[in-house]
């Protein structure tokens, strides 16, 4: 039995397909398990023994659908639901089964803040799709599979790290997801062990800024950059190792969960209740539930439409 499970992006979104690919090869006898990915995203599947195959969206979609057709899939799980898929779902012989992104009740919510969202987390909204072909959620939680080559030895790229320390995600996709410099420096402050700050390289010089002020106050606790030097895996690693991680509403944190790590997420225009925080049991969020305006959008924005940004500046820190 062949299925093709398809999930082009992002990162966290892609980490929650990770629990229905496991229950696909572990629930079905003799399925021969294939997913579908952007090729920027390899990192985070070709790890996966749950994947027997992988194929990667390089060019047009009618280059990825020649290559399809010739696996003749018993099955299709489309877990992304764009245009995209809607093609490939088409032109091949699969019998598709397609999760519900509710694009009006996110509309309501965004705009009027009436909120018609089903209250359920995005991965069992995959999974609701995936009993289509008789599987269920395990209970067991997300994956990330780190390879032996991206452990990273905490100890010797941060010296003098202490071997407790938290992990700061500082990263996100929207600029009205991510905390302003004057917000993490306060967060920083907050915390009262070793910190790493953790992100890409466009968050490199924000780190910097943050270590910046940090360096000319006596401290108990030493800071971090790790922006930028670390492939998303590798940043897994650190972060896995963590024993506290504070992140945004973002890849990196979602990865988190796989870890059974204790975390913060932190919220600014977008709300836990669109469905898509950290899989975890000990998870807590730190939002500003007080403000009319929020949620503003989906996935965020380069700028806060109000001007205010109170989501992130009027947020409290408490340890």
């Amino acid at each position: 039995m062949k299925i093709l499970i398809i999930r082009f992006s992002s990162i966290g979104d892609i980490v929650f397909t990770s629990p229905v690919v496991r229950c696909v090869k572990e629930q079905l006898p003799n399925a021969e398990v294939h997913f579908c990915t952007k090729e920027k995203f390899a990192p985070l599947v070709v790890h996966n023994p749950y994947i027997d195959k992988i194929h990667f969206l390089k060019g047009s979609v009618n280059e990825l659908i020649g290559s399809l057709k010739n696996e003749n899939f018993d099955y299709i799980l489309d877990l992304h639901n764009n245009i995209r898929t809607a093609i490939i779902k088409l032109r091949l012989s699969g019998k598709p089964f397609t999760y519900k992104k509710y694009p009006f009740q996110h509309f309501l919510y965004t705009r009027f803040k009436i909120n018609k969202l089903p209250g359920t987390h995005v991965i069992d909204r995959f999974f609701e799709a995936a009993s289509g072909i008789g599987v269920v959620n395990d209970g067991k939680g997300i994956n990330v599979f780190i390879d032996q080559q991206d452990d990273v030895n905490v100890n010797a790229a941060f010296p003098g790290i202490g071997s407790d320390y938290t992990a700061i995600v500082i990263g996100a996709s929207a600029n009205t997801k991510k905390m302003p410099t004057a917000k993490l420096i306060e967060l920083c402050k907050a915390i009262n062990q070793d910190i790493i700050l953790v992100g890409g390289q466009e968050d490199h010089a924000k780190a910097g800024e943050v270590l910046s002020v940090f360096s000319d106050i006596e401290e108990k606790k030493r800071i971090y950059n790790a922006c930028g030097r670390f492939t998303i895996n590798q940043s897994a690693s650190i972060v896995k190792q963590a024993s506290l991680v504070v992140g945004h509403d973002t890849g990196l944190t979602h990865m988190a969960a796989a870890f059974h790590q204790k975390i913060y997420s932190v919220w600014g225009n977008t709300v836990p209740e669109f469905g898509m925080y950290p899989y975890v049991k000990e998870s807590i969020f730190i939002e500003n539930k007080t403000l009319a305006c929020r949620p503003c959008s989906k996935l965020g924005s380069k700028k806060c439409p109000e001007g205010h940004f109170k989501c992130m500046n009027d947020l409290q820190f408490s340890f």
